[in-house]
């Protein structure tokens, strides 16, 4: 009886790593697809998705210390979820100066949500004229997103924020 038992114990056991260890490698795959509908079911009250009612969603924007001013055109129109896509960002000195060879980085994320980008956009590309391509943008749930971008030129530097309200 003992034996029978030991081998009932070292099978569940093993069963049980099985289970986890599968668990483990399987999230990156499911987990975005069922763990957030999930989690925005069971949010507080004050983490739901709703954006703050004066949210500027603006297109264009000064940064934030007024250095420079930017904006953004999408390849994809009207930006949706789950679809990879460019956009070209527009940037001048505060004076109308368009600026030429910045260092661009990108970063963004779900302020209510807690997380970054699915992806890791950046600036591949000056094209001229102020203009800089970011490649690999690509958000994976609808509600309010940040899209950020820091820009050194010139020994100067400073962001900006573009605020999306997307359609789940």
């Amino acid at each position: 009886m003992k034996k029978q038992a030991m081998i009932v114990a070292i099978t569940v056991a093993i069963t049980t790593m099985i289970v986890i260890v599968g668990f483990i490698l399987l999230m990156p795959v499911i987990g975005p697809r069922y763990l957030h509908p999930l989690m925005s079911q069971s949010m507080p009250m004050h983490m739901n998705n709703a954006a703050p009612g004066d949210l500027d969603t603006s297109t264009e924007l000064p940064t934030d210390n007024g250095l420079y001013r930017v904006s953004f055109t999408s390849d994809l129109e009207p930006i949706s979820i789950n679809q990879m896509h460019t956009w070209t960002l527009h940037v001048e000195t505060a004076d109308g100066q368009v600026v030429e060879d910045a260092v661009i980085l990108v970063d963004g994320g779900m302020p209510q949500h807690g997380h970054g980008l699915p992806t890791s956009p950046q600036v591949t590309q000056y094209l001229g004229n102020g203009d800089y391509l970011v490649e690999g943008l690509k958000f994976q749930m609808g509600g309010w997103w940040e899209v950020k971008f820091n820009i050194s030129a010139n020994g100067q530097s400073d962001n900006v924020t573009f605020n999306l309200i997307l359609e789940g």
